[in-house]
């Protein structure tokens, strides 16, 4: 071949675990279940989907459709951790691996198959292997998909045909039967596989071109034209042609950034602080070179000679907080693990394998990152160091009726600090309402553990609420434990019931916001026939 020409695509295993989160959670098999990110399914299980509910359903809608249905938060984290079972197994079997997100990974199939005897053969093992890792958990799982063929992207469709048919799918090899294979694939699938941008996908869709097949066989210097990199990218993958994002180079050896221990490291939280350092060196020296990591490699070695490898994937590229967060992800899976590491970490070593041209961005005016933000982020980092990565937290939007339930504090150690644009990506409200939830102003304090009062009528007596949300009287007094307070103004009741339909867990509250005479502004709550304080206005 000459050197402009594209290489041929390496043969790949993809092994696929559909809706994963939700086998993560840990349901009981049967229960319906969904697991939610930004208030929309993004996986459910098999009894939810027999009751209507479907990926992308805002929650409301999937109540709707599944009064009982279990609601489980999103925690890649978590789903990370239990996924590390499975990919430990695997990579026992095979060697080195590659994971883009928890439920998936895949490995180049040349080495493996050769041991095995053929793809078919590797295939059936990686199948069996999965299934015993999984253990009792595999009584959630809806079938495992392994698919084999020419490229990730073409193996990912692969195995997600293999859910369907309940065998493992292998593409011939060559690029007329990988093309042939994704001709009838909905165009759809560039997102969904591939993680292509739902813009693109949709102006496809929209000017008819609906499957991979017809995406193809656009002539590729006018889809170049028209659609850019991006573009030309989609069509290369729908093309069954080499599936590597476009400008993407190997980096040199010299690149990679590792630290020695003298002394055994055995807590997960300082290794993953030291990763936090190695990550801040690995990418100022991409930087420096306008360059990105999208593929990165992970080794830590103990002290008995235990390893620990995994490649981790990302198109747009891994920041210093996705490289963070990934080597907590493998690090919290393999000390998980029934047959963990015996002895503490002497070596961790984070090496990029592939780089890609650094996409710039304009800095705004105002509202960049100032010599005060730098200072804190440094105090942060240094804190960290003397007390442990879970000494120091930050605030991330979760959502809720009740003011504590709006924000979850995650550990400082995991997030970017440096990227004041994702800071307030991660802090801002998210879409969408919260019926029965008492609007702004926001509270200055609100309770960690409610604090117990009480709310009187003007003639000293308990205010109720009914079933309808209507007081037995107005509020007049507060009483805490500093003594009797005279209300002068009112607002409310918010009344909110959640979870009605299990007798269980119900939660029936009723919300005032309430003045005092001593000019204190607070909000208070009745729930089970007694009053709490919430929270106080500033």
């Amino acid at each position: 071949k000459s050197s402009m020409e594209r290489p041929d695509p390496m043969r790949h295993l993809v092994l696929w675990c559909p809706h994963w989160a939700v086998v993560a959670s840990g349901v009981a098999p049967g229960t319906p279940a969904v697991v939610l990110r930004d208030h929309r399914v993004l996986a459910a299980s098999r009894a939810a989907r027999a009751e209507g509910v479907r990926l992308g359903m805002r929650r409301r809608e999937a109540q709707a459709r599944c009064p009982e249905v279990v609601i489980v938060d999103d925690d890649p984290a978590r789903d990370a951790r239990r996924f590390e079972v499975v990919a430990r197994a695997v990579a026992d079997a095979v060697g080195l691996l590659e994971t883009a997100r928890p439920g998936a990974l895949w490995f180049a199939t040349r080495g493996p198959a050769r041991r095995c005897g053929g793809e078919v053969a590797l295939a059936d093992l990686i199948a069996t292997i999965a299934t015993q890792a999984l253990g009792e958990s595999a009584d959630l799982v809806d079938g495992l998909g392994v698919g084999v063929a020419d490229g990730r992207f073409a193996a990912s469709v692969a195995a997600r045909r293999s859910i369907r048919s309940g065998a493992p799918v292998l593409v011939p090899a060559g690029a007329e039967s990988t093309a042939a294979a994704l001709a009838p694939v909905p165009v759809r699938a560039l997102e969904d596989v591939a993680g292509v941008s739902v813009g693109l996908v949709g102006v496809l869709e929209r000017l008819g071109i609906d499957t991979l097949g017809a995406l193809a066989a656009l002539p590729g210097p006018e889809v170049m034209a028209r659609f850019g990199p991006p573009g030309a990218w989609a069509r290369q993958l729908a093309a069954g042609e080499d599936d590597r994002p476009p400008q993407v180079v190997d980096p040199p050896a010299d690149l990679a950034v590792e630290r020695v221990f003298e002394d055994p490291v055995d807590q997960v939280g300082s290794l993953v602080f030291v990763a936090r350092q190695l990550a801040e060196e690995l990418d100022a020296g991409l930087q420096v070179r306008g360059q990105c990591c999208t593929r990165l490699l992970v080794e830590v070695e103990t002290e008995h000679g235990e390893r620990s490898e995994r490649q981790w994937y990302h198109p747009a590229g891994l920041g210093v907080a996705a490289m963070v967060e990934r080597v907590r992800w493998q690090l919290d899976g393999w000390v998980g693990q029934r047959q963990g590491p015996g002895s503490g970490a002497v070596l961790l070593r984070l090496a990029p394998r592939q780089l890609r041209a650094l996409e710039g961005r304009q800095l705004g005016f105002w509202g960049e990152l100032g010599a005060a933000d730098t200072a804190a982020a440094r105090a942060i980092a240094r804190v960290t160091g003397l007390l442990g990565p879970e000494a120091v937290t930050v605030a991330e939007w979760r959502g809720g009726r009740h003011p504590a339930e709006r924000y979850r504090l995650v550990p400082a150690a995991g997030a970017d600090l440096s990227d004041l644009a994702a800071r307030r990506r991660a802090t801002e409200p998210g879409a969408g309402p919260w019926p029965g939830e008492v609007g702004a102003p926001w509270p200055a304090w609100v309770a960690t553990e409610p604090v117990g009062i009480d709310v009187l009528d003007a003639h000293g007596g308990q205010v109720r609420v009914d079933s309808r949300g209507t007081p037995s009287a107005a509020p007049a007094q507060l009483v805490d434990r500093r003594g009797t307070h005279r209300i002068e103004r009112g607002a409310g009741p918010w009344p909110t019931e959640e979870r009605w339909w299990d007798p269980a867990r119900r939660r029936r509250r009723a919300r005032f916001q309430v003045l005092t005479d001593a000019g204190e502004a607070l909000l208070v709550g009745l729930e089970g026939g007694s009053w709490w304080l919430e929270a106080r206005y500033a």
